[in-house]
């Protein structure tokens, strides 16, 4: 089989998830289970990968997947603890002294808040934060898990304190032949590091100003009443304006400082300047945007996730400022859990999990489960508990309803996580094949020729897309971008920061994501039904994105000087 066909049959599993998700609108349970089957089959029969290899690779997505259930089970236990103490009304109604417009709540939970959280832990946890606290403010799960899903945008790429460019970037590049490259032409490796991350924040910057105005169109356009574009675009100052905000100083940590605060201090600046601008009123219209009565509401916007917040009885009401108090610990200790050593050696000391599983080198997992951020939102629990001074069957009851909430979630997990791992661990096989993301990726280099900048975003998306995350595409396709750089004569360092832009942006479709902000809400089986919507937005990103490349390469011919191309 040529190489060509052999790429083609590679993209089946992506093409058939999207099929039977989008287009047949068949739940995720359904849906991924046929994927995975399908997935296996084409990497033992066609990639003439061993059984053992697509075994190991089951076994290391299940062990991912414990990870990932560990972080939506903690989200969901605070959310519903806080149901319990009496904080989500006391938030709530703390909401009704800044604006009580949904078009702001969204902007300032979601996108403000939220792009904090993604930028102290990353890994899909602002959006199984933010979506059912949306909820217990009275969003529709459905609008609140697409919102959700467009925080995992802008910030993505210096999530989690900078993996996808600390560890995605330079541990998917040669690092050793580019330093040893950079240093004959007396520079540095960090110099050159430093660049791609500095690109990386400015390109985000251009492109995210308008994400907070597409995410309140959308929400407005599919959640509204009245089903108006204007509704949501009548906003746009406010929004535009929490847009610069938010990418100004973003911009600025990306190329001053480097990769690892760009997304929290834009979102720090950001609540500070948006939050009393939106108390006074600045640039909001007079017409005070709301979703329909709840009992007009569609049942496909309606998640399992009940908030009832009349349900505290016998207890004193809780201020505003102690409501939000288990968020800002959260905030707090996710940030000491990456940057503070010590409290960062204690958390990850205690770990469990299997190296070379069945023999297989470099097809290993492992589980920590008090660095995850389910072990931080463990911890933000208990403490709640103390500070709101909950009843231990309070206590006892937020566990059980969290615990029914994580059973449908892991049904379709233990499914689509073990697929990506069987596509990235596809490289080593008998017939000596590149793994099917890189023969994906290379079957869209060949055939755009000297365009394909403005598709290397769409590759890096399609990498998220396949992984659900943007750090390991950037891991499996970053040395595939740079080469294809070097072959064009282009800057390699750009075409890199292009690659994580796109695998940021390529976050809001990833399957697995979707779920497990799904599942948060209690929304399974409704997947296709967000990616429907969140794919405008990405499409956006993508497109945007690509035409800046073009701009910086064709146009402005931007260089690499480090390495003498372009």
């Amino acid at each position: 089989m040529n190489d060509t066909l052999l790429a083609l049959l590679a993209f089946v599993p992506l093409v058939l998830a999207g099929v039977l998700l989008i287009g047949l609108r068949m739940a995720a349970r359904t849906a991924m289970p046929i994927v995975f089957v399908v997935t296996a089959l084409i990497a033992l029969f066609a990639w003439e990968m061993s059984a053992t290899r697509v075994l190991a690779s089951t076994f290391q997505g299940l062990i991912l997947t414990v990870s990932i259930l560990w972080i939506i089970f903690g989200a969901i236990l605070l959310l519903n603890t806080l149901k319990h103490s009496g904080g989500i009304k006391a938030i709530r109604n703390g909401f009704s002294g800044i604006s009580p417009d949904r078009r702001v709540q969204a902007i300032i939970v979601a996108w403000l808040f939220g792009c904090f959280i993604e930028g102290a832990s990353g890994f899909g946890t602002p959006a199984a934060v933010a979506a059912p606290l949306m909820v217990a403010l009275g969003f529709p799960a459905l609008a609140a898990v697409v919102v959700g899903m467009m925080i995992q945008s802008t910030p993505v790429s210096f999530g989690a304190v900078g993996t996808p460019i600390v560890v995605g970037v330079s541990g998917g590049l040669d690092r050793a032949g580019i330093t040893e490259t950079l240093e004959a032409g007396g520079a540095t490796w960090m110099e050159y590091f430093r660049l791609i991350a500095g690109e990386v924040a400015v390109i985000h910057g251009i492109v995210g100003i308008l994400m907070p105005l597409i995410m309140v169109v959308i929400m407005v356009r599919f959640f509204g009443a009245n089903r108006s574009w204007k509704e949501g675009l009548s906003i746009a100052p406010f929004a535009i304006f929490a847009g610069v905000s938010f990418v100004v100083p973003y911009m600025l940590a990306g190329v001053l400082l480097g990769p690892e605060f760009p997304s929290m201090i834009g979102a720090m600046v950001g609540l500070a300047i948006v939050v009393p601008a939106a108390r006074r009123g600045f640039l909001i219209p007079r017409d005070s945007w709301d979703f329909p009565e709840s009992s007009a509401w569609p049942d496909q916007w309606i998640g399992k996730l009940e908030i009832k917040l009349d349900d505290v009885t016998g207890k004193a009401p809780i201020s505003t400022l102690m409501g939000w108090v288990p968020y800002v610990l959260l905030a707090v200790i996710l940030v000491a859990s990456r940057t503070v050593e010590p409290f960062k050696n204690a958390l990850t000391s205690f770990a469990f999990g299997w190296s070379d599983i069945l023999g297989e080198a470099g097809v290993s997992g492992a589980i920590q489960p008090l660095y995850l951020p389910g072990g931080i939102l463990l911890m933000v629990v208990l403490l709640t508990a103390l500070l709101h001074r909950m009843r231990l069957g309070e206590l006892k009851a937020a566990f059980g309803e969290s615990s029914k909430t994580i059973l449908g979630a892991g049904f379709v997990l233990i499914f689509t996580i073990p697929m990506v791992r069987i596509l990235i661990n596809s490289g080593v096989n008998a017939a000596d094949l590149v793994s099917m993301p890189v023969a994906m990726a290379q079957l869209v280099a060949d055939s755009v020729g000297g365009i394909y900048p403005f598709f290397a975003p769409a590759v890096g998306a399609l990498g998220a897309f396949i992984a659900g995350s943007n750090t390991v595409s950037n891991l499996m396709l970053s040395d595939f971008q740079f080469n294809v750089a070097q072959q064009l004569g282009l800057s390699t360092a750009f075409m890199v920061a292009l690659q994580a832009v796109g695998a940021a942006a390529g976050n809001m479709i990833a399957i697995h994501n979707v779920v497990a902000a799904s599942a948060t809400v209690g929304l399974l089986g409704r997947e296709g039904e967000t990616i429907r919507k969140t794919i405008l937005p990405t499409i956006y990103y993508l497109v945007a994105t690509g035409i800046i490349a073009l701009i910086a390469f064709y146009v402005l011919g931007i260089g690499d000087p480090l390495l003498g191309l372009g």
